[in-house]
């Protein structure tokens, strides 16, 4: 991997994080183009979306530190009430990443078709959010939040959007918009900085070694920096997409990429 291929698939991983269009299919895509495979794709894409949980900390900081000052009040307030549906939101994919863990990485070594038919879910399920018109909720309840931790869990699927997929759930529950981004990038932070220690856990092992020589410190640094900046300036945007509604568009996109993943890709 060169620095130019590196800038363009931090590029990708920061605008589709958040955007509802699948990250993971994107690069899986990008990952194709440029030759890419095995450990030295893994390595790669761990840093990116490191990078992006990292963008997504500096946007909602003030979220943080609101949850932080509640956490230490022990009391049980609106901060630990949300901080309660963070964790209660974990619990499928959890469950997902110890148990399954396998089987989801042969998901994603299986090629560009699951990738070309999930990013065609993805496009239906933003399509139908954006369509449905539930009762409207004043606060995202436990419940809410443990179906919404399931969606987040059935995106470990490359090309289905975790974004797409968990801010659609809420949406058809119920949930107002402009509770759900922030929501929906809050709760991701403790899964894919898990799955970050995971991987220095390898690299302490040395069986990353390899994989990061491979890739070079140049590269691996340019993905990440352009991850960060694009991922800060994509969250912002996404927020204000989510509360005006305007989802529909990000399905006929997911549509069209997923029709020609199939047919060129695949």
């Amino acid at each position: 991997m060169d620095w130019l291929e590196a800038l363009i698939l931090g590029l990708i991983q920061g605008l589709t994080e958040y955007l509802p269009v699948s990250s993971s299919g994107h690069l899986a895509i990008g990952a194709k183009l440029f030759g890419l495979n095995g450990e030295e794709n893994l390595t790669f894409t761990v840093a990116v979306h490191v990078a992006t949980v990292l963008s997504t900390l500096v946007i909602l900081w003030k979220e943080i530190v609101w949850l932080f000052k509640g956490f230490f009040k022990f009391k049980w307030n609106d901060e630990m009430k949300y901080l309660a549906n963070i964790l209660i939101s974990m619990i499928p994919v959890a469950i997902v990443g110890f148990l399954f863990k396998d089987t989801v990485e042969e998901i994603f070594g299986s090629g560009l078709l699951v990738v070309g038919i999930c990013l065609l879910v993805t496009a239906a399920l933003l399509a139908f959010a954006y369509y449905a018109k539930p009762r409207q909720k004043e606060k995202i309840s436990m419940i809410d939040a443990f179906v919404i931790g399931i969606a987040q869990a059935a995106a470990v699927m490359p090309g289905l959007s975790r974004s797409g997929s968990t801010i659609a759930t809420g949406l058809l529950l119920g949930n107002k918009k402009e509770n759900l981004a922030q929501f929906s990038f809050l709760m991701v932070i403790p899964p894919i900085l898990g799955e970050a220690l995971l991987d220095v856990l390898k690299i302490a092992k040395g069986s990353a070694d390899a994989a990061t020589a491979s890739i070079g410190a140049l590269p691996l640094a340019v993905g990440f920096i352009t991850a960060f900046v694009v991922g800060s300036l994509a969250c912002k945007l996404m927020i204000n997409i989510v509360k005006k509604g305007k989802l529909i568009w990000f399905a006929v996109y997911c549509a069209l990429a997923g029709i020609a993943t199939i047919i060129f890709l695949s």
